[in-house]
């Protein structure tokens, strides 16, 4: 990867393709492969569904409807779907004829063996409550007699008086008898009781096992239910009320030998449907498996055959030369790859003797942004792409974003033990990386923490070097060197003070009499001494420390950021914008920022850990310098809100009113030179047709001053 194609993107050439229709599908196909090649849409005025290709386009979409119902009947069976990790070329069009020709019978053979199978299984599982319905029905009958009368003596002892009395009569009675849902069971009851007040007698009975509903096909708990009643009328209202509750109602024979030689037809049939079903459904898997093991390699091709057609589209159909004409941007550099690429084309398609021409375009159209990447930056070229995307030959910042966004986060982050968790993450998912490409690539989630892999292990190997910095291991510290600090105060001062200060100046300390050397005079070998875990003051010091270098860090970052805008105008030669809006940027962060970041260098060069409570308080200062307010010296303003150095009200009030100036030299300086240099360019328009004309005007004139000399010596000849 060249220098240039890391700091910006790569040079781009506006070519014009003159492709004949016979190898242009061949050449488009090639291009795809190298995916270098953008191309302008020649025809922005012409409707999508008026284009040449829109049906091989459309034959395309179907193919994917159809490919997408195969891909779900797959999963639906937790079929794995075979993944040879081929990357299959394009097919040829006459390839497209066989491939449309197995996916359509595939996708009638299916739909049609799901029609069958659930036509099937509704039969089946309507015989099955059929089954059930006579079994428990046996139950309610008794055994009737050759002649047919008294059909229901001796009914169980559990009916009603009012129905031993109808068929001691010899009244006859009918029944309705069925199946329906446990929970409907109840409300079924009450209904019938209501509507029919009271004249019907209703057994039922539970189905042991769950029974799958024919209509919907879940396996719901079922009921068993007879329903006697008397007349017509009454036969009518509860055939109404079973179809308002949805209750299969099933024949049942009033002759025990009916219902014995119907019981055994139904066993029959029963078998003979479960082998049916069986091998129906051992059909439908054989087929659904070798789909699974060619349905990924079949959605590549798809996707690159509608990408062609997509791309051919955008092309101009030049009758009069008879062949296709393209316009596209290439990187200089992949020119030669991209001839290669056509003469390829023009190979494949058999028509080796014209080849696809292609010519370079002089053009002031700005170029697209290009940058030649690889897995490693193609995450952090990601990243900047999200806050928007370089104009064409710009200063790319993922050379720099591939540096500090990781080191700013550890900034952040900061502990070795979390920073080594995440590290051995990053690691695993580099390292499996071409086993984990195609795995659970539909998770969203996922996708986004493999796409950053490496940005991620940079972040965690950032963050132990953080960490360390530091010493925050898992929010612990470690004594692994040894503290620099030894605490040898006796008993009597330790009982008498809840806490101690312990100081590093070779002077006696405030709570002891005499010095005692408790301070090695060596620091500790890496980042913060352990002492300060059981510190009091921890918090306050490391949180001041650790805010002022993310203060001097983020000015910092942002200047960089400048002068990479430095470096495009000079790049671009665009000298004003130096001056309207460099300077005006820089000068506004240095009166204000690089001020504040001297004040902290200074503020720790000069004052020691004795002087902490008169030291000048940075925020207080900078708000001062902001209102121009500067508090006296007396006893009611504390030291640290005072002024430190000489001149300092003078100063900040100059870089004060620098940067108050700096504001309308940056947002209106632009406007206006903009608005002049428009009105040099009307005016210059305006001089160069008024010169054009008073041009044309001489040039008439002098025509019609030899038009008249060639007239006259004529008119003299005449004479």
């Amino acid at each position: 990867m060249s220098s240039s194609s890391i700091f910006r993107s790569e040079q781009m050439t506006l070519c014009q393709l003159f492709l004949q229709p016979d190898t242009a599908y061949a050449s488009v196909a090639e291009l795809g492969e190298l995916a270098i090649v953008q191309f302008r849409d020649l025809n922005p005025n012409v409707n999508s569904f008026q284009r040449k290709f829109v049906n091989e386009l459309r034959r395309c979409e179907e193919m994917e409807r159809k490919i997408r119902f195969l891909e779900t009947e797959i999963k639906k069976e937790e079929i794995p779907i075979v993944d040879t990790k081929e990357n299959p070329d394009a097919p040829k069009p006459r390839e497209i004829i066989d491939l449309e020709i197995i996916i359509d019978k595939l996708d009638h053979d299916l739909k049609q063996i799901n029609t069958n199978a659930d036509a099937l299984r509704k039969n089946f599982n309507e015989l099955t409550e059929l089954k059930f319905n006579l079994a428990m029905t046996q139950g309610f009958f008794q055994q009737v007699d050759s002649t047919g009368h008294g059909l229901f003596d001796g009914l169980d002892e559990s009916i009603n008086d009012e129905s031993n009395r109808i068929v001691s009569s010899g009244m006859k009675l009918g029944f309705v008898s069925g199946v329906i849902t446990r929970d409907r069971m109840n409300a079924f009851e009450r209904m019938l009781w209501r509507v029919c007040r009271g004249n019907v007698f209703l057994k039922s009975a539970e189905i042991p096992q769950l029974i799958e509903d024919p209509t919907t096909g879940e396996k719901l708990h079922k009921i068993v239910f007879v329903v006697f009643f008397q007349g017509e009328q009454l036969k009518t209202r509860v055939q109404k009320i079973c179809e308002g509750f949805r209750a299969n109602i099933y024949p049942c024979p009033e002759n025990v030998n009916e219902r014995r030689e119907l019981t055994m037809g139904l066993m029959t049939r029963l078998e003979d449907l479960n082998v049916v079903i069986n091998q129906t459904e051992d059909h439908r898997q054989r087929i659904l498996i070798e789909t699974s093991r060619l349905i990924r390699l079949w959605k590549i091709k798809l996707l690159k055959i509608k990408s062609i057609y997509f791309i051919m589209n955008m092309f101009n159909n030049d009758i009069a030369r008879k062949c296709f004409i393209a316009e596209c941007w290439i990187p200089n550099l992949q020119l030669d790859s991209v001839r290669l690429a056509l003469r390829k084309g023009s190979e494949i398609s058999g028509n080796v003797q014209v080849t696809t021409i292609i010519n370079e375009m002089a053009t002031e159209e700005k170029p697209p942004t290009y940058h030649k990447l690889n897995k490693f930056t193609q995450g952090f070229q990601n990243l900047v792409d999200a806050y928007g995307v370089a104009s064409y030959r710009e200063i790319n910042p993922m050379s720099f974003v591939l540096i500090t966004f990781p080191f700013l986060f550890a900034v952040m982050f900061g502990d070795a033990g979390h920073g080594l968790i995440v590290t051995l993450f990053a690691l695993w998912m580099v390292l499996k990386e071409n086993q984990l490409k195609d795995k659970w690539r539909n998770q969203e989630v996922w996708t986004i923490f493999f796409g950053g892999r490496y940005i991620i292990l940079l972040m965690g190997i950032f963050s132990i070097y953080t960490g360390l910095m530091y010493n925050d291991v898992f929010s612990k510290s470690m004594n692994i060197f040894g503290s620099a600090w030894r605490v040898k105060f006796d008993d009597t001062i330790l009982l008498k003070a809840d806490s101690v200060t312990l100081e590093a100046n070779p002077t006696p300390y405030a709570d002891a009499p005499h010095y005692v050397q408790m301070y090695s005079g060596n620091p500790y070998a890496i980042g913060l001494d352990p002492i300060w875990q059981i510190s009091v003051n921890k918090i306050t010091f490391t949180n001041s420390i650790k805010m002022k270098f993310a203060i001097i860090i983020g000015i910092i970052q942002m200047s960089f950021g400048v002068f990479l805008s430095l470096w495009n105008h000079i790049y671009f030669k665009h000298y004003n914008a130096i001056f309207l809006e460099f300077l005006p940027q820089i000068i506004f962060l240095a009166s204000i920022f690089f001020y504040l970041i001297i004040l902290i260098f200074y503020k720790w060069t000069h004052y020691q850990a004795s002087q902490a409570t008169d030291a000048p308080s940075l925020l207080i200062h900078l708000i001062n310098m902001m209102l121009m307010s500067y508090p006296d010296k007396d006893s009611k303003n504390p030291l640290s809100s005072l002024t430190f150095y000489n001149n300092q009200r003078l100063i900040q009030t100059v870089l004060l009113i620098i940067a108050v100036l700096c504001i309308p030299w940056l947002l209106i300086g632009k406007p206006i030179y903009t608005l002049i240099k428009k009105k040099k360019k009307a005016n210059y328009s305006q001089l160069a047709n008024e010169t054009n004309a008073s041009n044309d005007i001489e040039l008439h004139e002098q025509n019609k001053g030899h038009q008249e000399v060639i007239i006259k010596p004529t008119n003299v000849k005449l004479r």
